[in-house]
């Protein structure tokens, strides 16, 4: 039998365990508006689920001050539990511990989460609040990153990996959240490679936290991050949301749940194309109007705003969506476009999610800065993402689908499996403004009224290459359908390509022009 003494001593040092840092430090996490490392876990995971590992883990370090400090789970949390249902594995920085610095013992229970994950087939979340590497552990700290990073990259297409930016990401640090699928930073915290007191140093440019790795920063110019939240508590309700579409790993198929399985005609999709082809419009709302309850969880909304990407379901099936977005750009497709939707169909096909893409673009962004930028490369990420891809793969063409725009987004010859156009839908190399000037630029130049002359054969360009039913007869198109049938169209498809399976050629990997 246990000595009641000791059982007594084991609960004194949970507790004082459990307190991370102090209550003086928590209640100064509080008034920052954070929570903390174990209120975060807590908050994600289903009550009373949560299995922790390494509580009691303490860093081995005797150099400058470190010789016999206790650091309670040595600055971060680590463990399993389930979310809605489903297992994940987390952990969660301990800022209230030496500012939540990742030492070598640090980073080792980091990775022993990841490898749990591995070895579950479950996905694995990071919820980062801290100063950066441990100084005090020099190299050691540096060599706790690297096992982080490799243990990223192991888990990389094989179960999701989402991080958290809840506090101070910083240095080295930065890069493990970089090599997950998906980041959410709340609007208290930053992240960057080198400080502004580094870069004043070395640079004498003068700016803010918040302008060089705040969320907004993050979203609008590097594109690093996929949402901002507001506080903990929002970065945790997107989080939820975010897994509810994925599956654990990927050798499974993602959530199947009760949904919308009404199929019936929808007239406003009818209206929401504007008859004059230049005007433009929000494709979200084609969106709204064909997903399940018009629930769609945009990633990366505020970036490369010319291209939508996201996940929603159909009729209970979870999909990823990709659109040109005409009321940005016209919808035109420039090189972080092609950056943002690549990646996220490359996620969606290593995760078994099928993918939607709705076309309405005019066609590549053109100018010098693009060329000079890489836009041929750039570009080509799309046209590998999508031939690359064996999930089953459907498109709708809205309006316009012009040149190599047209084909990199996911034409019938990538091996797309459903390729549906609305009557309002343009398919040809260029324009009819501009095929017209070429290809009938005798005849308007010859012509005593130029611009009827103009008009005429511009319609007659459109009539003859750029209708839909020219595609269609090509079998380009798979068939010109009422826009109000959509969804049904897209519903009955995924049922018919649930078992879609296509063989490629064995390689270790093919090579994306990164």
């Amino acid at each position: 039998m246990v000595e009641t003494d000791k059982i007594s001593e084991l609960a004194d040092k949970r507790k004082k365990l459990l307190l991370g840092g102090g209550q003086d430090r928590i209640d100064k996490q509080h008034a920052e508006g954070r929570l903390t490392a174990r209120e975060r876990v807590n908050e994600l995971l289903d009550a009373d689920t949560f299995q922790e590992q390494g509580l009691f883990a303490q860093h081995r370090a005797t150099l400058f001050g470190m010789a016999g400090k206790e650091t309670p789970a040595d600055g971060v949390v680590t463990g399993s539990g389930f979310v809605d249902g489903r297992v994940v594995h987390v952990a969660s920085q301990d800022f209230t511990v030496l500012g939540g610095s990742a030492g070598l013992v640090h980073c080792e229970k980091i990775v022993e989460a990841m490898n749990g994950s591995l070895k579950t087939g479950t996905p694995f979340v990071l919820i980062n609040d801290s100063g950066g590497a441990r100084v005090q552990e020099g190299v050691d700290a540096l060599s706790g990153y690297a096992k982080v990073f490799y243990a990223n990259t192991a888990a990389s297409g094989v179960v999701p990996q989402i991080s958290l930016i809840c506090g101070p990401c910083a240095g080295g640090a930065a890069y493990s959240p970089a090599l997950t699928d998906f980041i959410i930073q709340t609007r208290q915290a930053s992240m960057f490679i080198t400080g502004p007191a580094v870069i004043k140093q070395v640079t004498g440019q003068a700016v803010s936290a918040e302008d060089l790795g705040g969320p907004d920063a993050h979203m609008e110019k590097s594109g690093v991050i996929h949402f901002i939240a507001d506080d903990d508590h929002h970065a945790v309700e997107i989080c939820k949301k975010l897994l509810s579409f994925l599956p654990n790993n990927n050798l499974e198929d993602p959530p199947y749940i009760a949904g919308d399985y009404d199929l019936s005609k929808n007239p406003k999709l009818n209206t929401i194309i504007p008859t004059d082809a230049k005007k433009p419009y929000d494709v979200r709302d084609v969106i709204a109007e064909i997903v399940d309850y018009g629930d769609f969880l945009e990633v990366q909304s505020g970036y490369a705003q010319n291209m939508v990407v996201g996940f929603a379901r159909l009729a209970g099936r979870s999909i990823g969506i990709v659109a040109n977005q005409p009321n940005f750009f016209a919808g035109v497709i420039d090189i972080n476009a092609s950056d943002k939707s690549a990646r996220f169909i490359r996620f969606c096909n290593a995760f078994n999610i099928p993918i939607v893409t709705f076309v309405d673009t005019p066609g590549f962004m053109p100018g010098t800065e693009q060329e000079y930028g890489g836009i041929i490369r750039h570009g080509a990420k799309m046209l590998f993402a999508y031939s690359a891809a064996t999930v089953p793969l459907l498109t709708v063409i809205l309006r316009k689908a012009y040149g190599g725009a047209y084909v990199a987004m996911a034409a019938k010859d990538l091996h797309t499996d459903r390729v549906f156009a609305w009557p309002t839908a343009e398919i040809a190399v260029m324009g009819a403004e501009g095929a017209a000037e070429i290809v009938f630029k005798k005849d308007i130049s010859e012509a005593e009224d130029k611009a009827a002359m103009r008009q005429q054969k511009i319609a007659e360009y459109r009539d003859v290459f750029a209708s839909p039913y020219v595609s269609a007869g090509r079998r380009m198109v798979d068939d010109v359908i009422v826009p109000e049938d959509t969804r049904s169209y897209l519903a009955k498809s995924l049922d018919i390509l649930y078992t879609k399976r296509e063989l490629r050629p064995q390689k270790k990997h093919g090579l994306m022009p990164l």
